[in-house]
């Protein structure tokens, strides 16, 4: 498995946060029954950064905390056997690991809903990385059922994880 995390926020301890995002990674790989190895980009980034993301890519002009950019088109959510049909399309010709996607968190709305949430800085940052990860697979949130479906997954992920909302140390 490769996670590349690229710290443009600046002012944190990487490592704690690359602990959480390697072990929520690992977890959303396990829990969704993923069959490959996979690479995953993580940019850790500020408001800023992701608001300028968000306006090119998504035509909101505002920050966001988490924003996903899958690399597979499924059929169905978590189902991989779409890209076994296109092996040169979904699968790094070096490493022949699975490309997954790439991953852009603002760590201002991690420290923001942080404080909101009333739970740790890790604990958000997990939850958010597990949202993530879920769009990675194929699942969105633009319908109620979607959404609630996704809030389910979210949640035994980082239960199975141990990043429940009074999660304070890693």
């Amino acid at each position: 498995m490769s996670y590349f995390i690229e710290n443009e926020y600046g002012d944190i301890e990487i490592s704690d946060y690359e602990k959480v995002i390697n072990d929520i990674i690992d977890g959303a790989l396990d829990f969704i029954e993923c069959p490959y190895e996979c690479e995953v980009n993580v940019l850790l980034t500020d408001n800023a950064s992701i608001h300028e993301i968000n306006n090119q890519q998504r035509n909101i002009d505002r920050p966001t905390d988490v924003l996903s950019f899958p690399l597979i088109d499924y059929k169905t959510p978590g189902d991989f056997s779409i890209v076994e049909s296109a092996v040169s399309d979904y699968f790094n010709p070096e490493s022949g690991e699975l490309l997954l996607g790439d991953i852009v968190i603002s760590i201002d709305k991690v420290y923001e809903q942080a404080r909101e949430y009333n739970h740790s800085v890790h604990r958000e940052l997990a939850f958010l990385v597990a949202h993530s990860m879920l769009h990675l697979f194929g699942y969105d949130h633009m319908e109620d059922e979607e959404r609630i479906l996704m809030e389910k997954l979210q949640k035994k992920i980082l239960t199975m994880k141990g990043y429940t909302r009074d999660y304070e140390k890693i």
